[in-house]
């Protein structure tokens, strides 16, 4: 768009002067103030209505060729539209210009206003446009399946000490996760009957409500889903399993991924057709010798400050060092891991996630809770001083 007028004009007159001769701009000026003066009496008359700011500055344009002269006339006006239009209509009376006839011509009076309305409304189509290719614009259903998703995140109840869906108590049909996130991950996608047994043991609210509903065990699909799967059929009577794909756990599951394995569950006693086998679980921690304690106790003095974890394997190699916060994410790109040290305290979060990938022990500087630890040795930097 072209640049606007002065900040007050409510219009725009257009006009076009022709020239039989030769004529300046001064020679314009002159005569579109000197021929319409007292033409529209003294309250429109243009130097009173320029010198009080209701006329602006009128731009003239004059080109000359083949001995004759035009020229493009354009005055801002802020008044009203009757006032403006016969301030154009008096233009139209000027019949000479300097020494030479001359014609003016109105071609069009224009509403600014509306013209920034049309600059405003173009605009807002071009940063529409952008908004809308933009990858991170989501459209009205993402939207409302995020609010969903967020809703029923909140649904999370406590069913005798355990997390669970609204409809577990309700509902025939219950299935079996191994932690929270299992479950807010299940409602998520619409399934409101899961109950998770958390911790190294089953716990015994968890073993009566089994008892009393059509069950359905929903195994991470990795060592920590076989360990689950062990531990349940231990103390409870289940009558299916599920498996989430190998190598992930059912809170990182998309809904098409939960559903799957769900419509893919088998009788328990078919466990394994479905290549579902139970690994022996180690019923006791590892125990921890004086040459093993000095070795991690080293390991732990030289990690304190970086808030870092040391990998390491069953010759007592240092796998990997890595950030305590990126822990969670970057533990499951290693295997074989036999222990791991670590410079802060160990939560049931840490412990559950060592339980998960069949590490035997953890060396840390303390324990942030009382944690049920299961298979997993925990050793901390005052047990190692005794």
């Amino acid at each position: 768009m072209a640049k606007l007028a002065q900040n007050f004009a409510k219009y725009m007159v257009y006009s076009r002067m022709q020239a039989k001769g030769v004529v300046e701009r001064p020679d314009v000026i002159g005569a579109i103030f000197g021929q319409t003066e007292g033409l529209l009496g003294s309250e429109l008359d243009l130097r009173e209505l320029q010198q009080t700011g209701r006329i602006g500055r009128i731009e003239v344009n004059v080109k000359t060729n083949r001995g004759k002269s035009s020229a493009d006339i354009i005055i801002p006006s802020s008044l009203d539209a009757s006032e403006t239009a016969l301030i154009a209509s008096s233009l139209e009376t000027i019949d000479k210009v300097g020494p030479c006839d001359a014609e003016v011509e109105v071609t069009k009076v224009e509403d600014v206003r509306s013209q920034k309305r049309r600059y405003v409304v173009d605009r807002a189509k071009e940063i529409l446009r952008a908004m809308m290719d933009s990858t991170g614009m989501q459209d009205s259903q993402k939207m409302a399946d995020s609010i969903k998703e967020s809703v029923r995140g909140w649904e999370v109840c406590n069913y005798n000490g355990l997390a669970s869906g609204p409809d577990i108590e309700t509902s025939e049909e219950i299935i079996v996760v191994e932690g929270r996130a299992d479950v807010i991950n299940l409602l998520k996608n619409g399934i409101r009957n899961g109950v998770a047994i958390e911790g190294s043991k089953v716990p015994p609210a968890a073993v009566d409500l089994i008892k009393k509903k059509i069950t359905t065990a929903f195994l991470d699909g990795d060592r920590g889903g076989d360990l689950d799967l062990k531990k349940l059929r231990s103390v409870a009577d289940l009558d299916f399993v599920a498996r989430a794909e190998e190598g992930k756990e059912v809170e990182e599951l998309s809904k098409k991924e939960i559903f799957k394995a769900l419509r893919e569950k088998v009788p328990l006693d078919q466990a394994s057709d479905k290549k579902i086998e139970v690994k022996e679980e180690v019923s006791e921690p590892e125990e921890v010798g004086g040459d093993s304690i000095d070795f991690f106790k080293d390991l732990l003095e030289d990690l304190v400050g970086t808030r870092a974890a040391y990998l390491i394997d069953k010759n007592q190699q240092v796998i990997s060092k890595i950030p305590l916060a990126q822990l969670p994410e970057m533990i499951n790109d290693y295997n074989n891991i036999y222990a791991m040290v670590v410079d802060g305290k160990v939560s049931q979060t840490m412990a559950d996630m060592a339980r998960k990938k069949g590490i035997a022990i953890i060396a840390a500087m303390g324990l942030k809770e009382r944690i049920e630890a299961g298979n997993v040795r925990i050793i901390t930097m005052e047990s190692m001083k005794q």
